[in-house]
């Protein structure tokens, strides 16, 4: 069950995934959520993959050819018949198992990592889908309930140190190096888990895109635990 107690009107939970992706995004909607109660194990998957580095990519020939029980066979359906369905609807899913993240230590004061909250952008309408299966569950948190690092004042001092070019040019910077991405959760904040089994749609910062981007983040995993991931 998903906690909206703090959700300020932002998410919009369906029960299909032709709504998950026909419902339109309006007001301080921008995260849509099929909640489901999935059922199969999705901890033998993890198990029997063969990984590759802290994040491995699971093709669909591979999960097909995995010795699983009753149980994983299940996950493993749900696995294939999401990954197809997504695909039927034009997306391009991947499914990954990840230990963790590579940290970004080029700037202590402001690290771009995924574990920081961020929105997604493109230059074309689009949106992020993401589901956890297994392992610690990705986190959203209400727009007005964080503030976009770059306007936070000795943040910005900081960047405009590593800046020598004209000072016209500072917001074009800030964009290249995609640190206008990257949001700091504010002292009330209260950060929501996206938790296991559903899947979502988030809002993705595009020239046509009528609500604001959600923010969003990868959670610290927990200890000795990967994490089985569907991103697009």
């Amino acid at each position: 069950m998903i906690d909206l107690s703090h959700a300020e009107n932002q998410i919009r939970c369906v029960t299909n995934f032709q709504d998950l992706v026909a419902t339109p995004f309006n007001g301080n909607v921008n995260a849509m959520c099929w909640s489901r109660e999935l059922t199969g194990d999705f901890s033998e998957i993890v198990k029997k993959v063969a990984l590759s580095g802290n994040i491995t990519v699971i093709d669909q020939a591979e999960l097909r050819a995995l010795q699983l029980s009753e149980q994983g066979e299940l996950a493993r359906d749900i696995l294939l018949n999401d990954l197809k369905t997504l695909e039927d609807h034009g997306a391009s899913p991947v499914l990954n198992v990840i230990t963790h993240y590579d940290r970004d230590d080029s700037y202590p004061f402001f690290p771009t990592d995924v574990y920081s909250f961020h929105v997604d952008r493109s230059p074309i309408p689009t949106n992020t889908f993401l589901c956890t299966y297994y392992g610690a569950s990705s986190e959203i948190l209400p727009n007005a309930q964080g503030e976009q690092k770059v306007l936070i004042p000795e943040i910005r001092a900081e960047l405009r140190k590593l800046y020598d070019g004209a000072e016209e040019g500072f917001e074009a910077f800030l964009s290249e190096h995609c640190f206008d991405l990257h949001y700091q959760a504010k002292p009330d904040a209260h950060p929501i888990r996206l938790g296991l089994g559903n899947l979502w749609r988030l809002a993705v910062d595009h020239p046509e895109s009528q609500v604001l981007p959600c923010l969003h983040r990868a959670p610290e995993e927990n200890p000795g635990e990967s994490r089985l991931l569907l991103i697009c």
